[in-house]
Order: C-alpha cells, then structure tokens, then sequence
C-alpha cells in the first residue's frame, strides 16, 4: 500500500549524504514489519519525475545576506524578576525575505519580543536568507 501511494503521489528526496533509503514512522494502522522491508529498496527502484536545479560552485544564486540594522535591549541592566523588551530591525534587502531565530527563545516574528531573563544573559538573533546569515548581539544583565 505505501509503495502504491509512492507510485501515485510520489515523494520528497533528501540527500544527507548516505545511500538512498526510505524510513517511516511506526503506527498501529499498518504493519510495523513491512514498514521494515522498506529499506530493502535502493536508489535503483525509483524513477526521477521531477528535479529542481543542481547547484555547483559555478551556478550558485547570489545575492546579499540580510542587514540587522539595530538589535537593542530597552535596557541592558534589570533586577531579577523584571521585564525587557529586545527590539530589532532587519533589511532583507532581496524580495524573498527568511528568518530571525533568538538564541535562548526561538523562532521570532515581527521586530520585537518581551522577556523575563532569569540570569545575565546574551542574546544573539540570527537572520537567515536563501544567500546567507546576519547575526548581532545584545547583553542584559540581570542584578
């Protein structure tokens, strides 16, 4: 039945760099043992259908990272138990614009977050775009 719904729908390749291998996640609606005989098949088995495009060192897409313009603390020194808002600013400067990811926090939205740090902490935001990554760091310390 998967393989049929392989054949139907098709699937979605990784490369991780090892042999081509096919795993699933064991559920109580199917048989755990043919979900096993999966592994069986090799790269051989399937047909290409469809490819993106292949990046070599002579083709790659280029394009400036994103600029982290400010990245600031509405203060940098609170006594435990306060509140502190990091706030920043990014330009993506391309028209697909990526991410920001707040060490300590996550994923983030939006240009500012409201937190409660338990401990000096330093905070570095990462933004990310198909052409590269930005970083800037802030500290707050907590008394």
């Amino acid at each position: 039945m998967i393989l049929k719904a392989l054949q139907k729908y098709g699937m979605i390749l990784a490369d991780n760099g090892s042999a081509i291998y096919i795993t699933g996640a064991p559920d109580s609606r199917w048989n755990n043992n043919d979900l096993s005989n999966l592994k069986t098949l090799t790269g051989s088995d399937f047909e290409v259908v469809l490819m993106s495009a292949v990046y070599t060192p002579n083709n790659l897409p280029s394009g400036p990272a994103p600029t982290i313009s400010s990245f600031t603390a509405s203060t940098n020194s609170i006594a435990k138990g306060q509140i502190v808002q990091l706030n920043w600013n990014v330009e993506w400067n391309s028209s697909n614009p990526g991410y920001n990811i707040l060490s300590g926090v996550g994923p983030v939205h939006g240009s500012a977050i409201t937190i409660a740090p338990s401990a000096t902490t330093t905070y570095t935001l990462y933004s990310t775009n198909e052409y590269g990554r930005s970083t800037a760091k802030v500290t707050v310390t907590v008394q």
